[in-house]
């Protein structure tokens, strides 16, 4: 018997919740993410509007969540030409089509905590993303990747860190080679896929350091630095992601 099974979070609420508390421990330092604006308003509503698409493995033997994958529907008459800023795009589209009937699929997010990493989970939860988007009769999953070894260069370009290989002709970043492995075409980069725009004293707060000078300014787990702007008492992070699709070139 497989040690593992499906579930959605539409199937109970204790699902749901342990589906909560997977995406809060696999994303644990990085919550200023939570703060671009297509997620401030729309991303918790188009999790529970869309319960039945979100993605829950869970552990057969203790009936515990281990991995989730969040992917959400929605209408969009050409995906030829990907949206720089991608996540966010995706985001509030599928809230803005919601009421019309979807044809793609975008995945949002895939979490796995520590603890339960390289089990070949997170490969298990986008082979899922396909599933959902086939059974709904769905293009897709495109994704806007969160490249997971980026934030060891916030100075690189995407653009430029994108064509890195790891010397076999495969993507150096570990997450992208991944999908790459899996079936997956990298499209490009979305070079402002989640911004957060923030008075300076949130980033002083997030960081513990206080700013008294503008300019770009590294944080923990940015994959580019924050800029701050002093004079307008505003720093902005634009985080640039890469478009992949699972659906056939």
């Amino acid at each position: 018997m497989d040690e593992y099974f499906l579930a959605s979070r539409a199937d109970s609420p204790e699902i749901a919740k342990a589906a909560l508390v997977v995406d809060q421990a696999a994303w644990s330092g990085l919550e200023f993410l939570n703060f671009t604006q297509a997620s401030f308003d729309h991303y918790q509503a188009l999790l529970d509007h869309y319960a039945d698409h979100q993605i829950c493995l869970v552990d057969a033997r203790h009936k515990y969540v281990v991995a989730v994958g969040n992917c959400v529907p929605l209408y969009s008459e050409d995906m030829s030409q990907l949206p720089e800023d991608g996540w966010d795009w995706a985001v509030r589209t599928a809230y803005e089509t919601r009421d019309r009937t979807p044809n793609i699929l975008i995945g949002l997010a895939v979490s796995v905590p520590k603890v339960h990493q390289g089990k070949g989970l997170a490969r298990r939860v986008i082979k899922a993303m396909g599933d959902v988007a086939r059974s709904r009769g769905l293009a897709g999953p495109w994704i806007p990747v969160r490249p997971s070894a980026k934030h060891r260069y916030p100075d690189v370009s995407i653009s430029d860190y994108v064509t890195w290989d790891n010397g076999s002709g495969a993507p150096f970043d570990p997450w992208l080679r991944s999908h790459v492995a899996m079936g997956a075409t990298i499209l490009g980069p979305c070079a402002r896929s989640m911004s957060v725009e923030e008075p300076v004293g949130f980033w002083e707060s997030w960081t513990g350091r206080h700013f008294d000078q503008s300019g770009p300014v590294e944080i923990q787990g940015g994959l580019v630095p924050v800029d701050i702007d002093i004079e307008s008492g505003v720093g902005r992070y634009v985080e640039p992601n890469v478009w992949v699709t699972y659906t056939r070139q």
